[in-house]
């Protein structure tokens, strides 16, 4: 009971947010020559995956597997504040390493992260736990965070693809190519297998969130889903403020979506 309570304190302290107390280290460094992590077969920490957890009265559930793992959404990264603090995992948080908190891929696991606002790409070490904020879904190290540019904004809109246990090195990265274009941000707040259902929502909640709504038809096992989705929004910030009003109405289970 003590290794537990010792795991569930250290995933409280990953921040959601890059707060007043968190930051930068005190003197600016080149993290250029820092290199990828280098992916290779681990065993399972002993105490960083337990079947699930509660944070924050939310309860998370850890895979089994991180095999096939591919999800896109928002970064956010820990620095100053947590360094050579113990993580999740048992291993020491240092900042300038090539690492990342994830809250249900087991640990560890190794993976690609890319911004896809400019295309950049890294590999991580994924050994703690978090980010606890329900539009985040990995927090970078603060090397990781400046390898993708996204320090000064503080979040990012990456995907995440893990790479597959016992691998000792990383499969042909995905090639993503920046644009120019942003990629869509969207919040989705219900999916239906009925369109009536769908629509129904979507009209309630127009003239209460005064936003463009739109329902995306697409299919899983063969079966048609209607996903009602507020959105495009211009930034994090924006889906953050969204996801409150929401959350007000009563309305959960949300998801950020990126077109």
């Amino acid at each position: 009971m003590l290794l537990l309570a010792a795991f569930l304190s250290g995933c409280s302290i990953i921040p959601s947010v890059i707060d007043d107390d968190d930051g930068p280290p005190d003197r600016k460094i080149d993290v250029s020559h820092i290199p990828n992590a280098t992916p290779k077969d681990e065993p399972r920490s002993r105490y960083g995956n337990p079947k699930s957890y509660v944070v924050r009265g939310k309860r998370y559930y850890v895979k089994s597997t991180s095999q096939d793992h591919i999800e896109r959404g928002i970064a956010s990264w820990y620095g100053n504040k947590f360094h050579g603090r113990r993580t999740s995992s048992g291993e020491t948080y240092d900042m300038y390493g090539m690492t990342a908190a994830h809250t249900t891929l087991p640990l560890p696991t190794y993976a690609q992260v890319t911004n896809l606002e400019n295309g950049r790409s890294i590999i991580v070490k994924i050994n703690d736990r978090g980010p606890f904020h329900n539009n985040r879904i990995i927090d970078l190290s603060y090397t990781a965070a400046s390898k993708l540019d996204i320090l000064k904004k503080g979040t990012g809109i990456v995907e995440v693809v893990a790479l597959n246990s016992g691998e000792t090195a990383p499969p042909e990265p995905r090639q993503i190519r920046a644009s120019g274009k942003k990629p869509g941000l969207y919040i989705q707040i219900g999916a239906f297998s009925s369109r009536f259902n769908a629509d129904r929502l979507a009209n309630r909640l127009t003239n209460s969130l005064n936003r463009s709504i739109r329902v995306k038809q697409s299919y899983s096992n063969g079966n048609e889903i209607f996903r009602v989705q507020v959105g495009p929004l211009l930034n994090v910030d924006q889906a953050d403020t969204l996801s409150e009003k929401l959350a007000q109405l009563g309305i959960s289970g949300l998801h950020v979506i990126i077109d």
